[in-house]
């Protein structure tokens, strides 16, 4: 499942302003020492690589995840994926190999069964020797008014936004830490400001966001990089509020890309030495109107 935004699309969309290996439309970075990382140029060729890296995304089979399985692949990371979908996980995998040359696990994972989220972290040790880089991407929402939600679908958020990122994270970090690797955090724009239509998603957002903020704090001296990046609208199979899936409900000039995002999720995990801490996607007019 990917991230993302139930909002009413607006009509202008403007040209990317950034591009790893591909283009993120207005994209804020900060680093962990507080400086901007400009347009880029810097990437792991300089000073690292990902190949051969062990690279973890739960939920991977569709959006945002798979798009950062094809991402990592092209960038010589071996991958193993993470989702309930079994099928559409090998089908994946298969093109990863074929296209890229890399080595694939496939994981069937529940992020909200701690069993299923220790298994696969498990599983990648015994099969990769180690992790480099865990994405943290399973998500999904249930839109309401608090006063109407069930507890069921309340339930589900926290299960699956809260608790499987904890899971995954807990059990990752003594593996990542061993290799100085990388945690990235998928968050949200609705993990920064009050999304009155979506408040139970949004507060399991701002959670990522926070946890992964303290997180940072605490492994920073094992040499582990910690990234959260914030898309806003992503047209994927993420459902909107109307029972369609963003794909369907935005135009391809209403949104990004799962692509976009994915290449923000890479150029972090590139990164060796220093960490981005943050990166904000969002079309340049996201605040033309308000939102």
């Amino acid at each position: 499942m990917a991230t993302g935004e139930e909002e009413a699309p607006t009509t202008r969309r403007s040209k990317p302003i950034w591009s790893a290996a591909g283009s993120v439309h207005s994209m804020t970075a900060h680093t962990s020492d507080g400086t901007d990382t400009g347009n880029g140029s810097d990437d792991r060729n300089d000073n690292g690589t990902l190949a051969d890296a062990v690279s973890i995304v739960t939920g991977a089979s569709s959006g945002i995840g798979a798009a950062t399985c094809r991402r990592l692949a092209a960038a010589g990371s071996n991958v193993v994926l993470a989702a309930r979908s079994e099928d559409r996980l090998r089908e994946l995998a298969a093109d990863l190999e074929d296209d890229h040359g890399v080595e694939t696990l496939v994981v069937p994972t529940n992020v909200r069964e701690e069993d299923d989220v220790d298994g696969l972290i498990d599983e990648t040790v015994g099969t990769f020797g180690g992790i480099d880089v865990l994405v943290n991407n399973a998500g999904l929402s249930r839109g309401s008014d608090v006063a109407e939600m069930a507890t069921d679908d309340y339930e589900t958020i926290q299960e699956t936004n809260v608790d499987g990122v904890f899971y995954a994270t807990r059990a990752a970090i003594p593996h990542v830490s061993e290799r100085e690797g990388h945690l990235i955090f998928v968050g949200s724009f609705a993990g920064q400001y009050p999304r009155s239509f979506n408040p139970v998603y949004a507060a399991s957002k701002w959670w990522t966001r926070g946890f992964a903020k303290s997180v940072a704090a605490q492994v920073g001296d094992d040499g582990v990089g910690v990234t959260i990046v914030n898309p806003a609208e992503v047209r994927s199979e993420f459902e909107a509020t109307d029972g369609k899936t963003f794909a369907e409900h935005f135009g391809e000039d209403e949104a990004s890309e799962p692509e976009e995002v994915a290449d923000a999720i890479v150029f972090a995990a590139s990164r060796n030495g220093s960490s981005v801490s943050e990166l904000d996607i969002n079309r340049r007019d996201k605040f033309a109107d308000g939102f």
